[in-house]
C-alpha cells in the first residue's frame, strides 16, 4: 500500500508499523455519527453502547432523523443515562445540522479545516470528536488529532518526546506529523493499535 510505504520512511514510526490497515471507508449519517460520538465520550465501549442502543429504542427506530432527535424532551435523555450536558448537547447538534443545513453531502463537499470550524461551534463539540468524524466517518486520510492522549503517549515512547511540557510536546509531535501527510490518520491509526487504545 502506498501510504505504508510512506510511513515507513520515518524510522521510528515504522517500529509500530506490522501490517497495512483497510482502506478508510466514508460511512452515511454523519449528524447521527457525531451524536453517537457525544453519548460515548469518556465512557468505555460497552457503556457507549448500551447507552446507544437505549437511545434507539427511545427513538423509535435504529437511523433516527433529526427533527424527531430535537423533539425529545431533555428528561427523556437523561433518563436514558445521558448527564445533563449531553443531554443538551445531543439537541445542540440536532438543532445546529438542522438550522445549518449539515449533511453528508455538504460536509463530504468541505475541506477538513472548514468542516472542523464549522462543527466546533456547536456547543458540547470539540475538537478532537471533529477529527475523529472526519477520519472515521468522511474517510479523510490526512488528519492528525495532536489532543489525543493516546497519540500522546505512544508517540513519547518512540521519539522519546517529553510529556510535562505539554505545549513543546504538541509543537514537536506536529512537525513529526508534517513528514506522514497526505497520510497522518493511518499513522494515527498505527500509533492507537501500538498503544492498543483505538477510539471507537
Amino acid at each position: 500500500m502506498e501510504y505504508f510505504i510512506h510511513l515507513k520512511r520515518d524510522k521510528k514510526l515504522s517500529r509500530a508499523l506490522s501490517t497495512p490497515l483497510p482502506p478508510l471507508q466514508i460511512r452515511s449519517g454523519a449528524p447521527l455519527r457525531l451524536i453517537q460520538s457525544i453519548m460515548g465520550q469518556q465512557l468505555s465501549v460497552r457503556v457507549a453502547r448500551v447507552l446507544h442502543d437505549r437511545f434507539f429504542v427511545l427513538c423509535g427506530r435504529k437511523n433516527p432523523s433529526l427533527r424527531s432527535i430535537r423533539s425529545l424532551d431533555p428528561a427523556a435523555l437523561r433518563s436514558i443515562g445521558l448527564s445533563n450536558a449531553k443531554a443538551q448537547y445531543v439537541l445542540n447538534v440536532a438543532n445546529f445540522c438542522l438550522e445549518n443545513g449539515v449533511n453528508d453531502k455538504k460536509l463530504q463537499s468541505m475541506d477538513s479545516d472548514a468542516v472542523i470550524e464549522l462543527l466546533t461551534q456547536i456547543k458540547g463539540v470539540g475538537r478532537w470528536t471533529v477529527e475523529m468524524l472526519l477520519m472515521f466517518t468522511l474517510g479523510r486520510e490526512n488528519i492528525f488529532s495532536v489532543d489525543d492522549l493516546g497519540i500522546q503517549l505512544a508517540m513519547a515512547s518512540l521519539y522519546g518526546l517529553d510529556r510535562t511540557d505539554k505545549k513543546n510536546l504538541k509543537r514537536q509531535m506536529l512537525e513529526i506529523s508534517d513528514k506522514w501527510s497526505p497520510y497522518k490518520t493511518y499513522g494515527c491509526m498505527h500509533l492507537w493499535a501500538f498503544k492498543d487504545n483505538t477510539p471507537s
